[in-house]
């Protein structure tokens, strides 16, 4: 039989998530848990206590490997919402679901919600910010917790407006990885503690940057390593509603093709709200990756 060609990356180095270690002998799937009146998608959706719980339990049945609370939306142009009222959301959240044996993320960009959702159970902060405002690293330091260092080219309200400009996308959003890395090891939290995430969708033009992003992904890790996880969240987005003429509602399975399109390019966390669908597929692409190199 003759050979077949396909492109194979090492895996990722495993990650120190809290009460968890992450193996990625596989991409693992991590469901969206917005408790938020105004996300792009489903916002209001999961707003009642009840509705979340009963989400994150459907999205349990149906494979999630992680499960990421977000209390404030940062959609381009979101307002942002006061300390208290995030913590109001996303604190009983994690009190509730930090028994069920499924690592809890925290998207979450405020010191002190990191500080209290690490008391309450949660295993990894997710920080659209790249822990660059005062006080964020050091509340995170000291835990076991992982850590998502994601990359943004401004900020949620002003983000999108205008047309972001890169010398290189590829290069200048590897530049910023680096350097957010390079301040996390240096304040003393463990190389095994970080993945990284490329900001899909957040300043970055809707077709060029964001798809020069997917398909060069792995250059994009720090240093381009291949040991470092990369966590890409590309779900429903406009850069897929751009390509297949979409609404956001209808992007399901524009979805689960950038999903196995990360995949292939060696992503360690695909960040979605489609569970069940991105777990179908992803069971094919490892089946098939695994047939190729027995051949």
């Amino acid at each position: 039989m003759s050979s077949i060609e396909l492109r194979s990356y090492p895996l990722p180095a495993p990650l120190q998530c809290g009460r968890f270690t992450l193996s990625f002998e596989r991409p693992l799937v991590m469901g969206i848990l917005n408790v938020t009146p105004d996300s792009f998608s489903d916002g209001g959706k999961f707003i009642a206590r009840g509705d979340a719980l009963r989400q994150a339990e459907r999205m349990m049945l149906d494979g999630v490997d992680l499960i990421d609370i977000g209390g404030e939306s940062t959609r381009p142009g979101a307002p942002p919402v006061p300390l208290d009222e995030e913590l109001e959301r996303v604190i009983p959240m994690v009190e509730q679901l930090r028994d069920a044996n499924v690592p809890l993320s925290i998207d979450t960009y405020k010191p002190e919600v990191m500080r209290q959702a690490l008391a309450a159970g949660a295993d990894l902060i997710n920080d659209v910010w790249g822990f660059r405002l005062p006080g964020a690293i050091d509340a995170v330091r000291d835990s076991r917790c992982g850590l998502c260092v994601m990359h943004m080219l401004g900020e949620p309200q002003t983000m999108q407006r205008g047309e972001p400009a890169y010398t290189n996308v590829v290069d200048d959003v590897r530049a910023f990885l680096d350097e957010r890395v390079r301040a996390l090891t240096d304040a003393g939290i463990a190389r095994e503690r970080i993945s990284v995430d490329p900001g899909f969708g957040f300043g970055k033009s809707v077709v060029e940057h964001n798809y020069a992003l997917l398909a060069h992904l792995r250059d994009t890790a720090p240093h381009a390593d291949p040991s470092f996880p990369i966590l890409v969240g590309m779900s429903r987005k406009s850069m897929l509603g751009a390509v297949a003429g979409r609404s956001t509602a209808e992007r399901m399975a524009a979805s689960v093709a950038a999903a196995v399109c990360a995949a292939e390019r060696g992503a360690a966390i695909i960040r979605v709200h489609d569970v069940a669908p991105t777990v179908d597929a992803l069971k094919v692409w490892a089946a098939v990756r695994d047939a190729t190199r027995r051949v």
